[in-house]
């Protein structure tokens, strides 16, 4: 077992399946030693999506739950990219977040929500999970998903 499958065992932290994509796209693709990580949505491990709108009727923990959901999807993709082997992963080079929100919800929240993602990347890869990022709200996201994160990660052969 590699270090990063040791880690995600000691966090009891168990990946779902590497989703296909629900439309005209790839789930993601590689040039070079990048991988772009198509977005992936607050879906829960029984296959339910996390749904609201902050300002409305999303809390902030249920925000970071979500973000943490679409982590954990993230995850799932760097793993099928790298054939498997999350030791393959050199960086998390950057995440890109949207939040389901009112127009009037505070835009200091978003941030604090994308850190469910950006915590777990850190949480599970360590100093190579520090990352650059965006966070913004959005008014609607699709299948009315709570957030939406993709990613850019940098792997080896």
């Amino acid at each position: 077992m590699n270090p990063i499958d040791e880690k995600l065992q000691a966090l009891n932290i168990s990946l779902p399946e590497a989703s296909a994509p629900a439309a005209n796209y790839v789930s993601y693709t590689r040039t070079g030693n990048l991988v772009f990580i198509a977005g992936q949505t607050s879906v829960r491990a029984d296959g339910t999506m996390l749904t609201g709108r902050l300002g409305e009727d999303l809390t902030l923990e249920e925000g970071q739950l979500a973000a943490r959901l679409c982590g954990l999807r993230l995850i799932a993709q760097m793993k099928a990219a790298c054939d498997g082997d999350l030791s393959r992963v050199v960086k998390i080079v950057k995440l890109g977040g949207f939040v389901c929100s009112l127009p009037q919800s505070s835009g200091g929240d978003i941030p604090q929500i994308i850190n469910g993602c950006s915590n777990l990347m850190v949480e599970v890869f360590g100093e190579i999970g520090k990352h650059a990022r965006f966070a913004v709200g959005s008014p609607s996201l699709p299948r009315d998903a709570a957030v939406e994160i993709d990613a850019i990660v940098e792997i080896r052969d």
